[in-house]
């Protein structure tokens, strides 16, 4: 694995120019490439509702950025279509090289479970399942073999500091241990982004700084792509770009400060 600081440095390059760094080792991809989204609900209806209204988006790889808005902005439906979990009325989205409108149902399931790694609020976790098994499921649906799946579920359990729970089902965890499995399930089949929905929004403080040193830790020390959707300024702060949504448009692009805060 390259430098962390030359990759970073190659990533800077790519969102101020807006391209990858030609020809130089390690140039980041363009990850997510979305152009003029729109998404409307109930179309061709008297009651047509157009949520997002042309948004211009691209992600390189390496980035942590944090998408913010009110409730209402429509942060939840770009969120939805960013996760391939909806498709949008119109413009085009590529994501990591794949033209997301020509892929069909089974095509969409396999990306969202091999190029995609989500972390929600409220953690989804199945009940009755060790730690374990929950770490298991993406790799059960990719088709990883039994004791490959164990293997690797371990070693995530462990590098997010659940190694010696991971027999606990999820009503014998906290919060901030449900979402350290979370974590360790979204990185299981090496997706090429995370993408966190309010992942601390239903943690205390000294939980949230834990789970936001555990995001940090998967971008710096594993190059790994996130996206954080979140209404919390302070956590969006310690993310290398923000991006502020307003009434399903992107109104303001900053630099975050990108490094460790008060949360």
């Amino acid at each position: 694995m390259q430098d962390p600081k030359t990759f970073a440095a190659h990533v800077a390059q790519a969102i101020e120019t807006g391209r990858p760094a030609a020809g130089q080792p390690g140039a980041p991809r363009l990850l997510i490439d979305m152009r003029g989204i729109r998404k409307s609900y109930y179309v061709g209806q008297p009651n047509e509702l157009e949520i997002l209204h042309g948004i211009d988006l691209q992600v390189y790889e390496g980035e942590f950025i944090a998408i913010v808005g009110e409730s209402g902005s429509g942060k939840s439906t770009l969120m939805n279509i960013i996760g391939v979990l909806d498709k949008p009325t119109a413009g085009a989205y590529t994501l990591d090289g794949i033209d997301i409108h020509a892929a069909n149902d089974k095509e969409l399931a396999a990306i969202r479970n091999r190029k995609i790694g989500f972390v929600f609020q409220t953690y989804n976790l199945i009940g009755r399942q060790s730690a374990l098994k929950n770490v298991e499921l993406p790799m059960l649906y990719a088709g990883v073999p039994g004791p490959e799946r164990a293997r690797r579920a371990a070693d995530w359990l462990g590098r997010v500091g659940m190694g010696e729970r991971m027999k606990h089902q999820p009503n014998e965890l906290s919060g901030g241990q449900k979402q350290r499995v979370a974590i360790a399930r979204a990185m299981v089949n090496d997706p090429a982004i995370i993408l966190a929905d309010e992942p601390t929004g239903a943690l205390d403080s000294q939980t949230s700084r834990v789970v936001m040193d555990l995001f940090r830790e998967m971008n710096e020390r594993y190059h790994k792509t996130i996206v954080l959707i979140t209404h919390n300024q302070n956590l969006a702060e310690e993310c290398g770009r923000v991006l502020t949504l307003l009434d399903g448009r992107i109104v303001a692009q900053r630099k975050g400060a990108g490094r460790r805060g008060v949360l």
